[in-house]
């Protein structure tokens, strides 16, 4: 297919999500290019007591591939996953899955009301807080940080006119910064994001911004193909 109006369509989440995008995009007949601006790095983190924990609130798949070895000190914990894909891992490492949300924590923390549960929540150093129920008490432990990495030159080159995927507010505010160190003007750079809050982390002056009409990487990727099926503006 033809990308117009965009000459390049860019995924830039950390791997190996990187290479899933632009996997999942080809199986839709689009053309992702994907370059990866962080690297993801796994911290020391204090287990709580296994015993005084009822399942794992995990909300990014990252958190059990950098979890580390204290992870297997839970390993017969249900795991409370936010989407598919964070609960395909956790399958992979083992885990039984409990519950999987739609893509948003708090949405399934919502949907979990009623139950009386000790959950400890592994998360990334940059992480969205959380209002459990009543009855659901939540022990949260940094596992990873994302490290931002700088645009390189033979990129900024090609932003103008790009489509990039924006998957977490870390990664718009963090484009939005190299863009301007850069100077990549930002009126020639569209942004596809996977929700609103995410879209405001960007900021304002793009040449376009669009939002998934839900959290999950397939409705990113239909607006994405949508986006390039429109005609270039003008």
């Amino acid at each position: 297919m033809t990308d117009a109006p965009f000459g390049l369509v860019l995924a830039i989440r950390p791997q190996p999500g990187c290479d899933a995008t632009v996997a999942a995009a080809q199986t839709m007949g689009m053309a992702v290019t994907g370059h990866s601006l962080f690297e993801i790095r796994g911290l020391a983190w204090e287990p709580p007591p296994p015993e005084t924990i009822d399942g794992l609130l995990i909300g990014s798949a990252n958190a059990i591939r950098h979890g580390g070895a204290n992870l297997a000190l839970f390993a017969g914990k249900p795991v409370y996953a936010v989407g598919d894909a964070t609960a395909e891992a956790a399958r992979q490492a083992g885990f039984a899955i409990a519950e999987i949300g739609p893509g948003v924590l708090q949405a399934l923390l919502d949907r979990m009301a009623g139950t009386s549960l000790r959950l400890l929540r592994l998360t990334g150093a940059e992480h969205v807080p959380v209002s459990p129920p009543p009855g659901i008490e939540i022990t949260v432990r940094v596992a990873y940080e994302s490290e931002p990495l700088p645009l390189p030159a033979p990129l900024v080159e090609r932003l103008d006119g790009a489509l990039v995927l924006l998957h977490s507010a870390a990664a718009a505010r963090h484009f939005a910064a190299e863009c301007d160190r850069a100077g990549a003007p930002r009126a020639g750079i569209s942004l596809a994001a996977l929700g609103p809050r995410i879209a405001a982390a960007a900021g304002a002056g793009w040449r376009r911004v669009a939002c998934a009409p839900e959290p999950r990487e397939a409705a990113l990727l239909a607006l994405a193909r949508d986006m390039c099926h429109e005609p270039p503006a003008g």
